[in-house]
């Protein structure tokens, strides 16, 4: 993983794109570093997971114009699907995932970043997808997730002007949940990501797959997803211990204690 580093801080992962020479921009090499990177992610003993890009001017500038400029109908189309794997692998890991944005987040950068759980970006940060700029079409996901994540009207917008947009701006439209100076952003990516992997993990990987497969089906059906979900939790040690221990604060709150978790 040579432009890709992995890293452990307790229960939390942090990957890093280190390709700062290009602005961690994506070609092949870098795609089949971060897939590898995300595979080596182990979601019994990380319970959150933090995606960032190598110094403060770039989170992922997009992928490798340089690569693509020569890539046949059917190369451009293999690219596409190498990359949508890859984020779609990131999607729909068990545990909850954070993009830290630590500035450009640009085509590919932006689609890795709707990729992850949670946005959040640096003062400095740019988000856009500049492709029809280029003469082609966002191709890891960025003409579905983006519309899933602000709106189709605002999705469409961005797509068709190629506009970049900047950090506020992401943050007004709902496309990051926060903003920080960039000095501050990891050590508030790995505060968010503690104090997710506190939690009950088995409960918090129900909730993630609840909603991610509830919004893709009608509402009748996915109240039944969250049914079987929510039943899913009873009988563990997480559940009973945790409403033990609420038990315990309404009867005797000297006798609350902190949970430790088990995701068993």
């Amino acid at each position: 993983m040579g432009f890709v580093k992995y890293e452990t801080e307790g229960a939390v992962g942090i990957i890093t794109i280190d390709r700062p020479a290009a602005l961690n921009a994506l070609n092949s090499e870098v795609l089949g570093d971060l897939e590898a990177a995300v595979d080596a992610v182990d979601t019994n003993a990380v319970r959150a997971l933090i995606i960032t890009g190598s110094g403060e001017k770039s989170f992922v500038a997009g992928a490798d114009i340089g690569e693509m400029s020569t890539l046949t109908k059917s190369e451009g189309e293999a690219f596409g699907k190498k990359g949508n794997d890859i984020f779609r692998k990131i999607e729909t890991l068990p545990i909850p995932v954070i993009a830290a944005v630590n500035g450009f987040a640009l085509g590919g950068g932006c689609e890795l970043s709707l990729s992850c759980d949670i946005r959040i970006c640096s003062e400095n940060a740019m988000f856009g997808q500049p492709e029809v700029g280029l003469g082609i079409t966002p191709g890891f996901g960025g003409t579905q997730r983006l519309a899933r994540t602000i709106g189709v009207g605002m999705a469409k917008q961005l797509i068709y002007t190629a506009k970049n947009i900047k950090a506020d701006e992401a943050y007004r439209i709902g496309l990051v949940n926060s903003v920080y100076p960039a000095e501050s952003l990891m050590d508030e990516a790995k505060k968010l990501a503690s104090i997710i992997a506190a939690n009950a993990p088995i409960a918090v990987r129900a909730c993630k797959k609840a909603i991610n497969d509830g919004l893709q089906t009608d509402m009748d059906s996915a109240i039944v997803i969250e049914e079987k979900l929510f039943g899913s939790c009873f009988e563990s040690y997480d559940q009973t211990e945790g409403m033990a221990n609420f038990l315990r604060k309404k009867d005797d709150p000297a006798k609350v204690k902190q949970v430790a978790f088990k995701n068993e």
